[in-house]
């Protein structure tokens, strides 16, 4: 795929959702001339037709790798407590709730990540593995005799839900509703998933309303594992201590909904991305099949890159500060475009094209270094892995046979749907 310079530099806003409703090489053309023309480049917010809600002053875009790398590592001077999912402003409260330790800086984000590391125990991790080994081959078996499937929802979507669930103690009885609120909480209004999009007030109830019921679900399974304590996740991560400390009930119902926003969107995405470049690319498919344990370690940092499948992470200016020439201010807004970061060609050799043996590859789908990069990534990459050895060993012939059905949005790079032919 080669990029398309349809816009010129004053022409490009990233603001404007129907700029993501451009085709892919469009979107990455215009990134391409931001990298080139104006890597600071500045724009205002969405307007917010929402009472409560204020429209903030704008946002600076960072678009290229080496930017985004080194203002991860300075969260002192480049912070998430302000929010990191939301270019709006949003009460702390709510912060908290959609976005746990992924909007807070320390100490509270490094006192809510130990008590939360210690939950994922050796044996517990050993076990996980195991696990998602045994939910690939289930998968595989429910589609070994069809010819056709929605590869989203019959395969890319099952596996990160059904282990997430699973690590968690959460019965299978839940499955159908807790995948609908996550796809809700990352829907930015997408039509399929509310309904009743056109009334922002309608959008904001049902983001609120998604959160709760997950919370909710996990706040009483806790209570539960409390008094009886079994080996699943959550009986660790209530019953974990740190210096003294424990997670709250809304610590766990924040932690669970980032879970299984992140967890299952991401890498759900990268499997979906996964068979479309794959069915393009079938030179790159054959030799991953010849060779698969070999190339997959590479392959699937290449697909991730490729993917990018959460497209910013927002950071606010603690401080004025000089940086590679510009002036900031304290209190601006940054978006980090991870998407523009791993197509930089100061980085990247042939930055558009598809290479399962790519190495090095710095890319940064994972976030970009420092203490809020993917807590996940170690799960994500075993997730892909272990989908693609079974489905390339006992279903070679998979393919995409259509174009996939894009989520609307600036914040994920979401497939909905995909047809595919086994």
């Amino acid at each position: 795929m080669e990029p398309k310079q349809t816009l010129s530099v004053d022409e490009i806003d990233l603001s404007d959702i129907e700029f993501w409703a451009r085709p892919w090489a469009e979107r990455e053309g215009a990134f391409q001339v931001l990298r080139k023309e104006r890597p600071f480049a500045f724009f205002t917010e969405p307007e917010i037709p929402v009472e409560w809600m204020e429209q903030g002053p704008g946002y600076y875009g960072i678009v290229k790798h080496k930017h985004i790398v080194e203002m991860s590592r300075q969260p002192e001077l480049f912070c998430s407590g302000k929010g990191a999912t939301s270019v709006i402003d949003m009460p702390e409260t709510f912060n908290d709730f959609f976005g746990s330790m992924i909007n807070m800086d320390d100490p509270r984000h490094a006192r809510l990540r130990k008590i939360v590391s210690a939950g994922f125990t050796p044996r517990m991790l050993r076990r996980v593995e195991d696990d998602v080994q045994r939910a690939a081959t289930e998968i595989v078996d429910r589609l070994i005799d069809q010819g056709e499937c929605d590869f989203v929802v019959d395969v890319a979507a099952r596996l990160p839900l059904k282990i997430i669930c699973d690590m968690m103690g959460i019965p299978e009885s839940e499955y159908d509703g807790i995948f609908h609120r996550s796809n809700i909480i990352l829907s930015q209004g997408d039509p399929e998933y509310i309904p009743e999009s056109t009334d922002p007030g309608m959008v904001v109830t049902a983001l609120l309303n998604a959160g709760q019921e997950l919370s909710q679900i996990v706040q009483e399974l806790g209570e539960e594992r409390r008094k009886n304590p079994t080996d699943d996740l959550t009986s660790a991560l209530v019953n974990a201590e740190v210096d003294g400390e424990r997670l709250t009930d809304q610590e766990l119902g924040s932690f669970f909904i980032l879970l299984v926003v992140a967890g299952n969107e991401t890498t759900r995405n990268a499997i979906s991305h996964a068979l479309l470049l794959l069915t393009e690319h079938e030179e790159q498919k054959a030799a991953w099949a010849a060779d698969f344990e070999a190339l997959a370690p590479t392959a699937v940092e290449e697909i991730v890159r490729w993917a990018s499948p959460v497209i910013y992470m927002r950071r606010t200016v603690t401080q004025d500060t000089v940086y590679d020439g510009h002036q900031f201010k304290e209190g601006d807004k940054l978006l980090l475009f991870y998407n523009s970061g791993n197509r930089d060609e100061d980085v990247f050799d042939d930055p558009f094209t598809f290479d399962i043996r790519r190495d090095p590859n710095p890319h940064v789908g994972f976030g970009g270094p420092g203490p809020h990069f993917c807590l996940g990534a170690h799960l994500a990459r075993r997730e892909i892995t272990v989908m693609w050895r079974e489905l390339l060993s006992r279903v070679p012939n998979i393919r995409a046979t259509g174009e996939p059905d894009r989520l609307l949005s600036s914040f994920i790079n979401g497939v909905k749907h995909l047809p595919a032919s086994l």
